[in-house]
């Protein structure tokens, strides 16, 4: 009979489950068992944290639940950075980890890898279940499977003791049905439409609980003829509609829009500070009279609204539709008004802004429909407050929600392992790198498409920049960056070293790629 570390394994299989991102460990080894029958291919990361980002990654770019395997005690400590951004973004990850065995567990008899209380630490952040005999491995994964998969989305936690990892498991039932994607009663959505359908002027604001809605955004969008503004996580989802807005609404040009609206739609947007007011100038304007649509109950309790709308953003949008009456054409024009302002105001945030998003830019030439998965660096930040992708989903980063440093060379492994067809670049700045650089290694490992664009200005500019603001002495912000010739050499990878000038840039990323790559770009004042 199969352990139960091989049923955990059989029964990711069964619930579509292709790849794990993992580091192997003793506490581990029969989920590695289970592994090695399985059509689950495994990939190794070098730091757990990047096994969760990884796992974070891959959600983002399939659309399916990340999975990621870590030992107990410090593995589960180290994937806690990129859990925590997991659900700042609203992005499924199951991470299942070991723990000592149950007779050990509070104890502090000073086992291997031990903490005080595992569930308890984790349970602060997400939910979290123990496997405490072999029957529970079925139920557990249809509890974790339902809050993966339905209302809002985010990171999950199994935690399997070291001696009921090995204990014989009986073959599991078929994964539990699905729940139907919520929709809002007949009621709900006729109010909504009335309201909309009086509206001479209706704003759209849109964020990542919309992902993959594309087209019924873009026809609801049409019908009311309302201009959408698209948070960083719904980049892409309307590339060159005359009717997107492809700016955040922090900026005041943007916050202008809203404020002449004399109606609000907000659909899958938690209306979070990162993209509503990063400066945290207080400035968003007056939303108690909106409409709302998420499928997180809790969610649409933190706003006050004109109406809450509580279901799946494509489902409502497609039942919403039909009950719409076509707009007259003004839309178009408040939104192109909008966005010539919104371009023209990042020299007056920053005058090295518009240099950044022109590189940006110069990748999207370059390689038409790639993803860009971004750190926590200038361009990146210039980007999400004002870029418009090319392919919906293809533009993601940490620079929002939690902002966790290190992101971005995990997740794009992540989103190359989901979506191999595709270029993928991971834009990381020369300080982002020296978090997580063995993750090119990994890169390597599986030959992915990604390159590696490492943004060099030989410190940690933005926080620099910020200390000067508040006319405070700058420390800190200079750490010596790698050499990046040799350490590209070091991680068997091609490299090439540009100026930070737009049509360089597009010549390189045009030369023929075999595998990752890493390009530096010297940034100078």
């Amino acid at each position: 009979m199969r352990t139960v570390g091989e049923r955990l394994v059989e029964g990711l299989a069964a619930r579509g489950v292709k790849v794990v991102f993992g580091i192997p460990g003793v506490h581990t080894v029969e989920l590695y068992r289970g592994l090695s029958e399985s059509p689950v291919r495994h990939v190794t990361a070098r730091h757990e944290q990047g096994c969760a980002f990884m796992a974070d990654g891959y959600a983002r770019a399939s659309g399916q639940p990340g999975v990621a395997f870590v030992i107990t005690g410090p593995g589960i400590t180290n994937a806690l950075t990129a859990m925590a951004q997991s659900r700042q973004d609203s992005v499924p990850v199951l991470v299942i980890s070991g723990v000592n065995r149950r007779d050990s567990l509070g104890r502090g008899l000073g086992r291997l890898h031990e903490l005080p209380d595992q569930a308890a630490m984790v349970r602060a952040l997400c939910p979290t279940r123990q496997i405490t005999a072999p029957e529970d491995v079925g139920p557990v994964l249809d509890w974790a499977w339902a809050l993966l998969t339905t209302g809002r989305p985010g990171p999950v936690h199994i935690e399997v003791p070291t001696d009921v990892m090995p204990l014989p498991c009986p073959p599991l039932a078929p994964p539990a049905a699905l729940a139907e994607q919520p929709v809002p009663g007949a009621d709900a959505l006729a109010r909504a439409a009335e309201l909309l359908n009086r509206a001479a002027r209706p704003v759209i604001l849109v964020g990542g609980g919309a992902r993959g809605q594309q087209a019924a955004l873009q026809a609801l969008a049409e019908k009311l003829d309302a201009p959408v503004i698209q948070t960083t996580n719904a980049r892409g989802m309307m590339h060159g509609h005359p009717l997107t807005v492809p700016a955040s609404p922090s900026l005041a040009v943007v916050r202008d829009l809203i404020t002449g609206a004399d109606q609000v739609l907000a659909i899958g947007t938690e209306l979070g500070q990162t993209d509503y007011d990063m400066y945290a100038d207080g400035g968003l304007p007056d939303l108690s009279s909106m409409i709302r649509i998420d499928r997180d109950g809790a969610q649409l309790g933190r706003w006050t609204t004109a109406l809450a709308l509580l279901g799946d953003a494509g489902a409502t949008m497609a039942a919403l539709l039909p009950l719409l009456t076509p707009h007259a054409a003004q839309g178009a024009p408040r939104a192109e008004d909008t966005r010539h302002r919104a371009r023209a105001v990042l020299g007056e945030l920053s005058p090295t802004m518009p240099g950044q998003l022109d590189m940006v830019e110069a990748i999207r030439a370059a390689l038409p429909g790639c993803q860009i998965i971004g750190d926590s660096t200038q361009p990146i930040y210039a980007g999400n407050l004002y870029y418009d992708h090319d392919r919906p989903g293809g533009w993601f980063n940490a620079a929002t929600g939690y902002g966790a440093l290190g992101f971005g060379p995990g997740a794009a492994v992540g989103a190359a392992m989901a979506r191999p067809d595709l270029k993928t670049v991971c834009l990381v700045g020369d300080g982002g790198l020296q978090f997580s650089p063995g993750e090119l290694r990994t890169a390597v490992d599986e030959r992915l498409p990604i390159t590696f664009l490492v943004w060099n200005n030989a410190a940690f500019r933005e926080i620099a920049e910020a200390m000067r603001g508040a006319n405070t002495e700058v420390i800190g912000c200079h750490p010596s960056p790698l050499r990046l010739e040799p350490f590209a050499a070091a991680c068997d990878l091609p490299f090439t070293s540009v100026p930070q000038d737009p049509d360089v840039l597009h010549w390189a990323l045009s030369q023929p790629q075999d595998g990752p790559r890493l390009i530096e770009i010297r940034v100078t004042l």
